[in-house]
């Protein structure tokens, strides 16, 4: 069986030894297929979708950074969701995102800066 396929039924059925391994050592199936940079936008777009809190915006959007991952491709990530999250997830994200780019956001729209 193809290994893409192992981990798809791993999942499927909550197989809770294979679940806890990828969410504290990470997912060595993962990295063996993907980049740094591209899991590292690829959390960036999970934190979008699930609306999380800005400290988690903060961490996703630096461990992109570290891993190669411009500001300009992290904004991208934050509009390609916007299919799927709609736009006022992506709205209310954005100033969260911009503010982990040390770009405050609030501070230029109050200044009219856009």
């Amino acid at each position: 069986m193809d290994e893409y396929k192992q981990h798809l039924r791993r999942l499927a059925v909550h197989d809770e030894a294979h679940l806890e391994e990828i969410a504290v050592e990470g997912s060595s199936f993962a990295t063996s297929v993907i980049d740094q940079r591209t899991a590292a936008l690829v959390r960036v777009a999970a934190t979008i979708a699930v609306d999380a809190a800005p400290s988690s915006f903060l961490h996703t959007v630096s461990l992109a950074l570290a891993a190669g991952a411009t500001s300009e491709e992290i904004v991208a990530s934050l509009e390609a969701v916007a299919p799927v999250t709609g736009a006022a997830r992506v709205v209310k994200c954005a100033p969260r995102v911009a503010l982990a780019l040390g770009y405050d956001l609030d501070a230029a729209l109050e200044r009219r800066e856009l």
